[in-house]
């Protein structure tokens, strides 16, 4: 839409902001006079501006705002025994049990194995959902895997230097000792990462010696697991959905390269 369009056509902005949840009328006036406002990466300060809140990018403060109501976000603490997928060839446990208290089709982003619980997030975004699962954009995703043995410091360390694996070597960014003596003869490890390459974390850990016993994955670029519950969904709140957002159009062009499990 051009500066002229807007003139004529479109909602005024202050509208539209108020109408997303971003706070009253006045006080969205009072964001686009202080030129806190941008659409389409250009600050607007013009109080008459109108914008089409079907095509137009808008953030606040650098927060990408969700303008389209049609769109679902959802985090997923997905239990172990469940596969990644909308429908099992194989007739295993799928996602679809937990997306039924919404009526859009929802779609996992990403996936995560039949044997890794934690944080999901569905959505009928395509286009965020894209973005949030190439490898391409190294969206960090942060595990706490129970291992077998007593992890060493100098293990931690390899682990941050980098091993190397049958595709290639791969370093972790964070990598920490949490509980070294968790019971059994086993550790406790947690893992930052932002590689997509296929159960990464199970074979880095088996690499420096140390098998998975139990993995979670806990954090998904700017989403916590927080206390919600295995088997339990929950939409996301308008300050996670602003942070994902952000987060999705930092870069909304990159390659075509398949989304890897862990």
């Amino acid at each position: 839409m051009t500066e002229e369009e807007r003139d004529t056509e479109g909602v005024r902005l202050q509208k539209v902001l108020a109408n997303a949840g971003v706070a009253s009328r006045r006080v969205c006036e009072q964001y686009i006079a202080e030129g806190r406002v941008r659409v389409n990466g250009t600050v607007v300060t013009e109080l008459g501006s109108r914008i089409d809140p079907t095509s137009d990018l808008v953030d606040v403060d650098g927060t990408a705002i969700q303008l389209d109501a049609t769109k679902r976000y959802v985090v997923l603490n997905k239990p172990t025994g469940v596969v990644s997928s909308m429908k099992d060839e194989q007739g295993r446990p799928d996602l679809r049990r937990f997306t039924q208290d919404w009526p859009e089709r929802l779609y996992n982003v990403g996936r995560l194995d039949a044997e890794t619980s934690g944080l999901l997030v569905l959505t009928n975004d395509g286009d965020l959902a894209h973005v949030l699962a190439h490898p391409s954009f190294g969206v960090t995703k942060v595990y706490i895997a129970k291992v077998t043995g007593r992890v060493s410091p100098q293990t931690i360390a390899r682990l941050t230097k980098g091993v190397e694996l049958e595709d290639g070597p791969i370093a972790a960014d964070k990598a920490r000792l949490l509980d070294a003596s968790a019971g059994g003869g086993t550790s406790l490890v947690e893992l930052t990462l932002h590689s997509g390459r296929n159960r990464i974390v199970r074979r880095m850990m088996a690499e420096v010696g140390h098998p998975v016993v139990d993995l979670v994955r806990r954090q998904f670029g700017p989403l916590h697991l927080g206390t919600l519950p295995a088997g339990r969904a929950r939409e996301l709140t308008t300050v996670e959905r602003g942070a994902l957002l952000t987060l999705s159009r930092r870069d909304a062009a990159a390659p075509d390269e398949p989304a890897a499990d862990h």
